[in-house]
């Protein structure tokens, strides 16, 4: 790096990095998603202000709460307090508070950005790791500390879900289309890794779901389940720990966007800082404190929306989260899809899915283990299932290294059966009494047999041990479809 480093001042006077300091600066498929939301800030009129903290001040603001085009998103904020605050009613507070939620996301990124040009890029590389998913993991803490867990599950499932079926599905679609009389290649090292780490992740959901359909599982209870959930989540998170180091260290070159990508685009530059270290710094602890605020308004009043507009809390938690939550990042990957930089938008997708499936969901689990509450890894039948068919498709899409707007197409349909699925699902326990009576007067009439209720002991066990055999069932028949359906050949 130069001697002289003319770094950004507090006062206010804008001034470029050195050369040296602009080329070490990392830019990921994150920072360069996120930079696609941004607007020019024009300090023409602030830089007449004379005194020097005024104009620091109207500069930071300019650059921080309008320095996005999701800025008019942050008016929900307001608003969202105050219908908290005056008890307007419960589905505004949540729906209010998933509008504020977005721009917030993308100004994270923007800060740790921002901070990254003075503490180097690979501490620069580890802010914007860490802080990511940061809604997503706030969400979850929250989540956790009101014993809220299956909010926890679905949402993060759904955030995984979201990226890989979604986010992808709509940049490839749409990419697709905008370049039909070009072809789209990109590079399979970096989704081989993700790929595969994927694969650990959908490993640890599925071995505690196995525990129930063992050989010995009348004999296990929710405390060996727990035990394995919570190894589990150790290893993830050594997973995790190394996927830092390959990405930030030994191979970083399949992570950053080319040069070329860079001075191709006509984003805004983000090669010289805008606001000073301790600004940015402040700003961050700022937008943090207010997604916290926001996250605890929409885990607060989940269920108050869920009754209100007819929609199950699975739904709400597997899609709208989701969806409205990293609306910002998702806007980022399709708007460079379109100029067919397919190695960002994979970047962002994958990168952000393996980041929540192998970082996010285990320390949620190690967190609710610190605070004695009960979490593990087993996401049920339907759960899990969507997860394993949702990575196998996506792998299955970028073997080849090429794209069109058929696999995006593909993967859009899956998940709007999946949404379709939760949005059908429903956990009431009335339906689920009434489901598990149909299954002992079914059985019991198929097997004419009484000696069956005799073996199994009570009206409960029989209804346990058929819920258990159609279980097995049905996910021996997605297993089995899964495995042998690409190598089926049809006429």
């Amino acid at each position: 790096m130069a001697s002289t480093e003319p770094w950004l001042l507090e006062n206010g006077n804008i001034r470029c990095l050195t050369k040296e300091t602009k080329h070490g600066h990392c830019r990921t498929a994150h920072n360069m998603s996120s930079s696609s939301l941004r607007k020019k800030s024009d300090l023409t009129l602030i830089s007449k202000v004379r005194q020097g903290f005024l104009r620091s001040f109207l500069v930071n603001l300019q650059e921080v709460l309008l320095g996005t085009k999701l800025s008019v998103l942050f008016l929900a904020i307001p608003f969202a307090i105050a219908a908290q605050c005056k008890n307007f009613g419960r589905p505004w507070v949540f729906a209010l508070s998933l509008l504020g939620l977005a721009p917030l996301a993308e100004r994270v990124s923007f800060l740790t950005e921002q901070l990254a040009f003075y503490t180097g890029p690979t501490v620069g590389g580890l802010l914007n790791a860490t802080c990511g998913n940061a809604t997503e993991l706030i969400i979850s803490i929250l989540a956790l500390v009101k014993h809220k867990v299956d909010i926890v599950k679905y949402s993060l499932l759904g955030s995984i879900l979201s990226n890989l079926l979604l986010v992808l599905g709509s940049s490839l679609f749409c990419g697709g289309i905008a370049n039909l009389g070009k072809e789209q290649k990109f590079d399979r090292k970096q989704a081989d890794v993700n790929a595969l780490l994927l694969l650990l992740g959908l490993l640890c959901h599925v071995l505690p779901l196995m525990f129930r359909y063992a050989e010995n599982a009348t004999d296990l209870t929710g405390t060996e389940t727990l035990a394995l959930s919570r190894a589990s989540c150790i290893v993830m998170l050594i997973a995790y720990i190394s996927y830092l180091v390959f990405q930030l260290w030994t191979h970083r070159q399949l992570f950053e966007s080319s040069e070329d990508e860079e001075e191709d685009s006509d984003v805004v530059s983000d090669e010289s800082a805008v606001i000073g270290f301790w600004s940015a710094f402040i700003w961050l602890v700022l937008m943090t404190g207010v997604i916290a605020l926001l996250s605890e308004y929409v885990v607060g009043t989940i269920e108050d929306a869920s009754n209100s507009w007819g929609l199950s809390v699975s739904f709400i938690s597997v899609i709208l989260l989701p969806i409205v939550g990293n609306a910002a990042e998702h806007a980022g990957a399709i708007i460079f899809a379109f100029k067919n930089k397919l190695d960002i938008t994979l970047g962002v997708a994958l990168g952000s899915a393996t980041q929540i499936a192998i970082f996010v969901i285990p320390l949620s689990v190690i967190v609710a283990w610190i605070i004695g509450i009960d979490m593990n890894l087993d996401l049920n039948i339907l759960e899990t299932s969507c997860l394993a068919l949702s990575i196998i498709v996506t792998a299955f899409t970028l073997q080849d290294g090429t794209s069109h707007y058929l696999k995006g197409l593909v993967l859009l349909l899956c998940y709007l059966v999946m949404g379709t699925c939760f949005f059908i699902f429903r956990t009431s326990k009335v339906h689920a009494e009434t489901s598990s009576a149909l299954y002992i007067i079914w059985w019991a009439q198929m097997e004419k047999n009484s000696a069956l209720f005799c073996t199994v002991g009570s009206i409960e066990d029989a209804r346990i041990s058929c819920e258990i055999m159609s279980r097995c069932f049905f996910f021996s028949c997605s297993l089995f479809g899964s495995l042998f359906f690409p190598y089926m050949s049809f006429p």
